[in-house]
């Protein structure tokens, strides 16, 4: 395989600011989420309500995707993901020396961004289901789907222009709202590029390695970057830990790759093998096909033709991954982008104890089994 956009190794360590004296356990991240976003469409809808004169569905709608409500809008708890890219965010900014609460609004932002990009890929990709449940475009139709992504994504922008209460300059919250809107172009831009994919046979996994360097791991990038500059961290050090998102970044999705064809439902939320049936070219796919026979590819090209593949396609194209020994190449891939991470992670932040939060992390997205 090639490696076009592999990083670079690091350069010489940089410095940070020393630590506060408190910090914000990561246990508590989640519980300071749900009552930043929860505030903020609360707000939200009471200020629609007097231009309206009725509710709008469209709020209950988005408590429901971030696992807030049922499908009735009624108060409950359901799964809402595993928020990795605000927590990075606010670990980033720790590490780097910075106040984790300064960097609520902007961790607060970068979640709604990424349900928002969620909402759209389930209309675009037909899926059913999200997290264990019926996904947004399947109960409320695709134009209300389309309504609820929208609305998340200006919330998202007015979550993150609040940094300002908490005393960031404008100079930082200009920084971040520029970047936040550069991070989105690019996950749009790997988005047209995957939905490209579908139409093609000849996917180079380079091709799709760039392809996940956007709609994947960007955002990821941004979390750390927003970390950092909160944190007024060193430059170098702002730009070795956005490298260190980006690596995490891509890890994540290449080990999602793997569960994508080889984890069961009840750990994904998602049909098994559901990237198989949906005909997905990731990364094990385009690993397989550069190892296939003529005739083996043949096969599997008049398969990947059809909208959808049946049980039996999948079987067939699951044997064919074993006797190739495809899953062992796709750790393999996770493994590296993760020691590139390791590597940014060590050159931001030369302190082991600073640091090791952000690193058990990244340890963790090699073996996630869901």
């Amino acid at each position: 395989m090639g490696n076009a956009l592999r990083c670079s190794g690091p350069g010489t360590l940089v410095g940070r600011p020393e630590p506060l004296e408190t910090r914000l356990s990561p246990a508590s991240f989640d519980e300071r989420l749900d009552k930043t976003l929860l505030d903020l469409l609360a707000e939200l809808e009471d200020e629609a309500l007097p231009r309206t004169r009725q509710d709008l569905p469209i709020y209950g709608i988005l408590r429901y995707h971030l696992g807030y409500a049922d499908e009735s809008f009624q108060p409950a708890t359901f799964d809402a993901g595993k928020r990795i890219r605000p927590r990075i965010c606010l670990l980033a900014c720790q590490a780097a020396g910075g106040d984790a609460e300064q960097a609520m609004p902007v961790a607060a932002a970068i979640e709604m961004v990424h349900n928002f990009t969620l909402i759209h890929d389930d209309i675009q990709d037909h899926s059913d289901l999200r997290r264990h449940r019926p996904t947004v475009w399947s109960l409320w139709d695709t134009a209300q789907a389309i309504n609820a992504g929208d609305a998340l994504f200006a919330a998202a922008h007015m979550m993150l222009m609040r940094s300002s209460d908490l005393g960031l300059s404008p100079t930082i919250v200009l920084a971040l709202s520029s970047e936040l809107h550069r991070t989105t172009l690019r996950i749009v831009e790997g988005q047209v590029l995957d939905l490209g994919f579908e139409h093609r046979s000849d996917v180079a996994p380079d091709e799709y390695l760039a392809m996940i360097g956007g709609k994947s791991a960007a955002i990821m990038r941004y979390s750390c970057f927003a970390g950092a500059t909160v944190a007024e961290a060193d430059p170098e050090a702002i730009e070795h830990l956005a490298a260190f998102g980006q690596a995490t970044g891509m890890a994540f999705q290449i080990r999602d790759d793997l569960l994508g064809v080889w984890q069961t439902s009840d750990k994904t939320g998602k049909p098994a093998a559901d990237d198989i049936r949906r005909r997905k070219k990731s990364l094990p796919v385009l690993l397989l096909r550069d190892r296939l026979s003529d005739r083996d590819w043949e096969l599997v090209t008049q398969m990947y033709s059809q909208d959808e593949l049946d049980r039996d396609q999948v079987q067939h194209v699951l044997d064919l991954m074993k006797r190739y020994e495809i899953r062992p190449l796709v750790q393999q891939e996770v493994q590296h982008w993760h020691d590139v991470a390791v590597s940014h992670l060590e050159a931001a932040i030369p302190d082991p104890g600073a640091r090791s939060e952000l690193f058990q992390l990244t340890e963790a997205m090699v073996d996630r089994r869901a």
